[in-house]
């Protein structure tokens, strides 16, 4: 069987499997908060995408801003509940150095058709398994949609949530965050308030 159709059916297994889990992992993922095992605390993420466009944007595009680096794919429910809300943050902390970076865990196609009739303020990457491999690089285990992980203005992971985001949950990352930047906490006292989101 050649090597592309074997491809094919692994991320057709892989993007089912991520189905089921955004239809049913929103209970359990506000229940049980994401934790970063003690050999990736200092881990630094970087990698590589597509962005709408087919262009290599590197993550280190976005270094001096704090971001928040959401995965989710146009057919996940609670993935396109988020955007309107991903997008009002974008519009209120663009300026104060926070970056949301989209990545659509699917192919490009669906994805242009979507970004054409939302009007994303913030970009957009593309990756099907290669996105996948972004989110397991981190060092948590990528379960299902929608994923999002909050790192620091060095690159530094400070933290992950899994399941659909809310207000509460923007707040609690700005608050964190902005004083992680006036060195009223480290870097470990934020990963412990953002793994209680």
């Amino acid at each position: 069987m050649p090597k592309f159709v074997l491809a094919n059916i692994a991320l057709a297994f892989a993007i089912a499997g991520s189905l089921i889990s955004c239809s049913e992992q929103q209970e359990v993922a506000e229940e049980v908060p994401v934790q970063i095992d003690a050999p990736e605390k200092s881990r630094q993420v970087a990698f590589e995408l597509d962005d709408l466009d087919g262009n290599k944007r590197q993550f280190s595009d976005w270094h001096g801003k704090h971001r928040i680096v959401n995965f989710w794919a146009t057919w996940c429910a609670p993935c396109r509940r988020e955007i309107p809300l991903l997008k009002a943050f974008q519009e209120q902390h663009g300026a104060d150095d926070f970056q949301v970076i989209g990545i659509a865990v699917e192919f490009p196609d669906p994805v242009i058709a979507y970004a054409e009739e939302t009007q994303f303020n913030y970009p957009i990457l593309v990756g099907e398994q290669d996105a996948m491999a972004v989110a397991e690089s981190s060092g948590i285990s990528f379960i299902g949609l929608p994923f999002t992980m909050i790192v620091a203005k060095d690159g530094t992971l400070v933290g992950a949530h899994m399941g659909e985001i809310h207000q509460q949950h923007l707040d609690d990352i700005v608050r964190v965050m902005n004083q992680l930047d006036a060195a009223e906490i480290g870097v470990e006292d934020a990963r412990i308030a953002l793994d209680l989101m």
